[in-house]
């Protein structure tokens, strides 16, 4: 029995060390887990932050994506305008040219008919100086030709009609000169005409509550739709998306222009929406 005490005590002191060890390690263990434990939280605590501000990022991402969009839009209705515009003013351009070119023609046909008229009004003052000279020594001879009266009647009969013709000249002359400020006047009631008649047009402008889906954007889940501040949409609304029809899913406005807004929809709708899709009110 002592015997038996004896080989038991060092068992138990041995087991005790082992034991004592075995409890150093585990707290050791323990020690160790617990300040991986603390750095782990430190870091999903930095991460958690960090997805924060990323999905902060994101938002802002977003929104400036929206606007982007529809500055983008804006901008080709304006090039689109710009472009209506220029194809106006080249067609002005040209039937400016046109007429350019045809008053060109008009003149040089007034510099050749003034060139006759001029030609012709020198002609007759040669002739009308010619008759006066005739008339002057018919004068002269009066006196020594009484007995030759009837002659002279027939001289001054040709005088007249000399007159007349030159007379007819200037009646030409006069006539012409009276037709084209009849024609200028003619003309001049034509632009008052149509000035009245392009004044009574009335310019008609599509108004309606019904719209249709101009940009489709899947990756942050929005949409740009021709519907602005002028059809009377505010912040908040809401609209039903169908394509011949059939529902499609819905948008619910996030930014107002005047012309366009931007309307944000469920990512499980970002596949099913398309450009052109038709939108109208949602039913309350």
């Amino acid at each position: 029995m002592h015997r038996q005490g004896k080989i038991i005590l060092p068992v138990l002191i041995v087991l005790i060390v082992i034991a004592l060890a075995i409890a150093g390690v585990l707290f050791n263990l323990y020690q160790k887990e617990h300040a991986q434990n603390i750095q782990l939280q430190e870091q999903l605590t930095t991460l958690g932050e960090r997805q924060r501000a990323t999905e902060s990022k994101l938002e802002d991402t977003k929104k400036s994506a929206s606007e982007l969009a529809l500055k983008l839009q804006e901008a080709k209705s304006k090039v689109n305008s710009l472009t209506d515009e220029l194809t106006q003013e080249k067609s002005a351009l040209s039937e400016a040219s046109s007429k350019l070119e045809q008053l060109n023609l008009d003149l040089q046909q007034q510099k050749s008919l003034r060139q006759d008229l001029e030609d012709r009004l020198k002609t007759a003052a040669d002739e009308g100086k010619q008759i006066k000279d005739q008339i002057k020594v018919i004068q002269q001879q009066k006196s020594e030709l009484e007995d030759k009266v009837k002659k002279l009647e027939v001289v001054s009969e040709g005088v007249e009609l000399g007159k007349v013709v030159v007379n007819g000249e200037v009646a030409v002359i006069d006539n012409t000169v009276k037709g084209k400020a009849k024609a200028a006047k003619d003309k001049a009631n034509l632009a008052s005409a149509k000035q009245a008649d392009n004044a009574g047009k009335k310019i008609t402008v599509p108004a309606g509550p019904e719209g249709k889906i101009m940009i489709v954007n899947k990756e942050f889940n929005f949409a740009v739709i021709n519907l602005g501040s002028r059809d009377n949409v505010s912040l908040g609304d809401e609209f039903s998306i169908s394509r011949e029809g059939k529902y499609i899913g819905d948008l619910k406005i996030e930014k107002v222009h005047e012309a366009m807004s931007a309307a944000g929809f469920i990512p499980e709708s970002k596949d099913l929406i398309k450009e052109n899709d038709k939108i109208t009110p949602k039913a309350k």
